[in-house]
C-alpha cells in the first residue's frame, strides 16, 4: 500500500501540480492586490459624490446591508486576469511542447513491418536466387 503511495506522489504529474498550486497562489496574491487597490477604487468612483462607491445601502445608515458591486467586479477581473496568466503561461507552451513531442516521435517512429512483409520480401529473394521472375509467383 506504502508502495503505491509512493509511485503516485514520485509521478511527474502530481509534483507538477503542486509546483502549480503554489505558483498559482502566489500569482493570485498579486492580482488581488492590484485589483483591490487600483481597480476597485477606480470602479467606485463610478458611484459619485453622494454614494460610498458602486453600490448601495439596503437600510439607509446600516453599513451591514451594502451592496458592494465594485467588489464582485473586482472579483470577476481578478479571476480572469489569473485564468489568462495560466493559460498563456503554463497551458498553450504546454501544449505546443506536447505538439512538437508527438511531431517528433511520429516522424522518429519506422514503420511495422509485419510477417506477410516479411515473408513476401523472402519469397521475393528465393525466387531471385532461382531466376524466376517475380510475376510468375502472385
Amino acid at each position: 500500500m506504502l508502495k503505491g503511495f509512493k509511485e503516485f506522489i514520485m509521478r511527474g504529474n502530481v509534483i507538477d501540480l503542486a509546483v502549480g498550486v503554489v505558483i498559482g497562489a502566489a500569482f493570485t496574491a498579486i492580482v488581488t492586490a492590484f485589483t483591490d487597490s487600483l481597480l476597485e477604487p477606480l470602479l467606485n468612483t463610478i458611484g459619485g459624490a453622494e454614494v460610498t462607491g458602486l453600490g448601495f445601502e439596503i437600510i439607509s445608515g446600516n453599513p451591514s446591508t451594502y451592496l458592494d458591486f465594485a467588489a464582485v467586479i473586482t472579483a470577476v477581473i481578478n479571476f480572469l486576469l489569473v485564468a489568462a496568466v495560466v493559460y498563456f503561461v503554463i497551458v498553450a507552451p504546454m501544449n505546443k511542447f506536447n505538439e512538437m513531442r508527438e511531431a517528433r516521435l511520429e516522424t522518429s517512429a519506422e514503420p511495422e513491418v509485419t510477417e506477410a512483409d516479411l515473408l513476401t520480401e523472402i519469397r521475393d529473394l528465393l525466387a531471385e536466387q532461382n531466376g524466376k521472375p517475380k510475376t510468375e509467383l502472385n
